[in-house]
């Protein structure tokens, strides 16, 4: 079997969405290995959740409590710059997305198929992102000034800014689904050319930086259009 074939081989196999277990309800419903993984990743990050804000201080906080704070208003402060004062409501959104995606693209270095990987996934948190997006605006501006929005800065405009609204969650999806999917084709590549010792320093880049990159890339795109929004 050729270079080529093999690849494509386990290209199939990457994309290829298993059935772990059916649900015996209105005929049967499949779950994929993506939504297992993806309740996994929930369970794990509310139950670190729970340990790392238990016996929180005002007065006196710990090492601990300094780092978390440090980590959470970090994180806040960026979003808050990003999109301003008017979308500090859905800072949390934007912060919950950016480490679920940060552990998704991450999974597979502990032998996990990454929920990213799955076209599906990233197709629902793209929809997920613009449902919140318009409606951060409608809520901004009212329904006539948000129906209006579609006509600026000109009528001529109205057939594009209506396309945009199936473009944007495309763009989102695309672009998370392509590249975590094109770290994977790269690295079976140098697998393949050169053998399993050279490959590890970019099993670093792509499994843990571009996994990481993806993930804030995501969020910033959301963040930008949300803003958009709200102006």
């Amino acid at each position: 079997m050729s270079i080529t074939e093999e690849l494509a081989e386990k290209l199939l196999e990457e994309l290829n969405c298993e059935t772990v277990f059916t649900i015996p309800i209105f005929g049967g419903i499949p779950i994929a290995e993506s939504v297992v993984v993806t309740w996994v990743i929930m369970l794990a990050l509310t139950v670190i959740s729970i340990i790392l804000v238990r016996n929180l201080q005002v007065e006196n906080p710990g090492k601990k409590q300094h780092v978390l704070e440090m980590a959470i208003g970090g994180l806040y402060n960026f979003f808050e710059g990003l999109i301003g004062e008017e979308g500090k409501r859905y800072i949390p959104y934007l912060i919950s997305v950016a480490i679920y995606l940060g552990v998704a693209n991450l999974i597979g270095i502990i032998g996990f198929k990454p929920p990213t990987k799955d076209l599906n996934a990233t197709a629902a948190l793209a929809v997920m992102s613009i449902v919140l997006i318009e409606y951060s605006g409608f809520h901004k501006k009212g329904g006539k000034n948000f129906i209006k929005g579609f006509a600026e800065p000109m009528a001529l405009l109205t057939p594009m800014n209506i396309l945009e609204l199936f473009i944007r969650p495309l763009s989102l999806c695309m672009r998370l689904f392509g590249n975590v999917l094109g770290s994977f084709v790269v690295m079976e590549l140098l697998k393949q050319v050169a053998g399993l010792i050279v490959p590890i320093p970019f099993t670093m880049y792509f499994d843990i930086f571009d996994g990481l990159i993806q993930a804030y890339v995501f969020v910033f795109l959301t963040g930008l259009f949300m803003k958009e929004a709200l102006e």
